[in-house]
């Protein structure tokens, strides 16, 4: 079975979607772009990529990222040839924290990242 890393070496898809001024900047570098999606929109493109067997590495807005759905929640949890991870918004970016601050708050204590 091949590795991760050989997965993702051999030509995997960057698949970007959000607001229509983050997802611009990624289209400047060759990244598939989803500008002004919505949550409906995040599970098409994902149950796409693993209908495909495609290998992608997918960026959501935050917003989009902390909507869930069917395809969102079950490739967040399989892991592998997608992988899944949020961007802060552009409009805020300094009030973003990600989901992962709330797990290291709860299994180090509040003052981890401090």
């Amino acid at each position: 079975m091949p590795r991760e890393a050989d997965i993702f070496a051999a030509g995997a898809r960057l698949v970007v979607l959000g607001s229509a001024g983050l997802t611009e900047g990624f289209s400047l570098i060759g990244a598939e772009v989803y500008p002004d999606a919505d949550p409906t929109r995040v599970e098409e493109v994902l149950a796409q990529l693993a209908k495909d067997g495609s290998a992608a590495l997918v960026l959501l807005e935050s917003g989009l990222s902390h909507a869930g759905g069917p395809w969102l929640d079950r490739l967040r949890n399989e892991g592998g040839r997608i992988v899944v991870t949020e961007l802060p918004p552009l409009s805020a970016p300094h009030d973003y924290s990600p989901a992962v601050d709330d797990v290291v708050h709860a299994v180090l204590g509040p003052e981890a990242l401090n």
